[in-house]
């Protein structure tokens, strides 16, 4: 019984995710997680930990628990990478999300890394990409439209 009542309660927090109830959607995933510690619900909660309190270490450290139970799951994938995003790590992000395309198509992992672009080569390749000269050389190009 336990069991269903655990997805009962994550279909629950999955519903307030999509209308943006963030804490609720919290509540019922810390529910369902202690009702059954599944991949796919503590990738739940670690994104709705994330996107609550800014818990990021707690929520990385989960997301990573999930995806290591679960390597299959390009949706504990999508999760990872949404958190890495939140705490900033980019190139963390754009990593997890790829990893989890190699499993499966996902459309939202796409959709993901279509928000995020591609990034131009820099001007002056010999040079770091944070160099002055390639950031404000391509800034002026980009306003001259010519880049």
């Amino acid at each position: 019984m336990a069991d269903a009542s655990g997805a009962v309660t994550f279909d629950k927090g999955i519903e307030a995710l999509r209308n943006d109830h963030l804490y609720l959607a919290r509540a019922c995933f810390e529910q369902a997680v202690k009702e059954d510690r599944s991949a796919c619900h503590c990738s739940f909660l670690a994104f709705a930990m994330a996107r609550t309190g800014g818990h990021l270490e707690e929520a990385i450290a989960l997301a990573r628990e999930a995806v290591a139970r679960e390597p299959g799951n390009s949706t504990c994938y999508l999760n990872l990478g949404r958190i890495y995003l939140a705490a900033e790590e980019r190139a963390k992000a754009i990593e997890a999300f790829r990893k989890g395309l190699q499993y499966s198509v996902n459309e939202e992992i796409v959709a993901e890394l279509e928000r995020l672009g591609t990034r131009k080569p820099p001007l002056f390749p010999s040079l770091g990409r944070n160099h002055p000269f390639n950031h404000y050389a391509g800034l002026l190009l980009t306003r001259l439209h010519l880049r």
